[in-house]
């Protein structure tokens, strides 16, 4: 990782391995969480991001290795919007209870409706506290996850790809929010495949490929070298306005720079 200020471990995993069944999907893992991180994980589909937040979350063990937590750690966790029954009979509000403490209370008392109320507000989308999930546009309803995170008062947020399927005017409003509630002290570790539009954004990044490809600033990860081996394919690194920008290399050797696009 970069030479910023890093404060006290969250997190270490040491040489971890994991996978399902007999199909390893993780190997030799070595990452620590600092407090104040703000980490995007960048790899293709299948290269144990997903599995990388479970292993951080705790709800998946490895089969090899060790996995530190500093006591009473809250961690929150946001999911990928795909994987989402939008169907489900109910309200954003009641989404956000969801993630209330004492969930074996049938109903949810007036200070827990207070903070889902404050929360809600906080993340600009009070107001639809009372629509049905499926109602809400694809920022709307990330923000609702986030809310239904916060709840908790993580200090560790693990989210799963938290722009796809938004469109750039709130892929932009949910970075400047992670980089708010980083700034207020709140850990964020998130995957993303959007290299221009996401993670040249991030202060740190970790590139996964079935293993720890680097680890370091957006300059130290998104380079060509670290690119092919992370996706699989050639690609080229240019610099615009300080910051990395990646261009698809055609068959002939013609390269074409994606702007914002994402590199899958």
């Amino acid at each position: 990782m970069s030479d910023i200020w890093r404060g006290e471990e969250l997190i270490r995993l040491a040489a971890v391995h994991f996978g399902y069944d007999r199909s390893p999907v993780l190997a030799g893992v070595d990452l620590t969480v600092h407090e104040r991180d703000l980490t995007g994980v960048v790899g293709p589909s299948g290269s144990g991001k997903t599995s990388l937040l479970r292993l951080l979350l705790g709800t998946v063990r490895p089969q090899r290795g060790t996995i530190t937590r500093r006591p009473g750690v809250a961690v929150g966790y946001v999911p990928q919007l795909e994987t989402v029954n939008w169907n489900f009979p109910i309200t954003v509000a009641e989404c956000v209870l969801m993630a209330r403490k004492q969930r074996g209370v049938p109903w949810p008392s007036r200070a827990e409706q207070a903070d889902v109320a404050a929360v809600l507000d906080r993340l600009g989308i009070g107001h639809l506290a009372r629509r049905h999930i499926r109602e809400l546009s694809g920022g709307q309803q990330q923000r609702m996850f986030i809310a239904r995170a916060l709840l908790r008062r993580p200090k560790l947020l693990l989210m799963d790809e938290p722009t796809s399927g938004v469109d750039v005017a709130s892929r932009h409003d949910m970075l400047h929010l992670l980089a708010d509630l980083n700034a207020e002290g709140m850990s964020i570790l998130l995957t993303t495949h959007d290299l221009n539009g996401v993670a040249s954004h991030l202060p740190n990044l970790v590139a996964v490929h079935g293993r720890i490809i680097a680890t370091g600033t957006p300059h130290e990860v998104i380079r060509p070298s670290v690119l092919e081996a992370t996706f699989g394919a050639p690609m080229q690194v240019l610099e615009h306005l300080g910051m990395p920008v990646v261009l698809d290399r055609y068959d002939d050797g013609d390269r074409v720079p994606v702007g914002t696009r994402s590199v899958m």
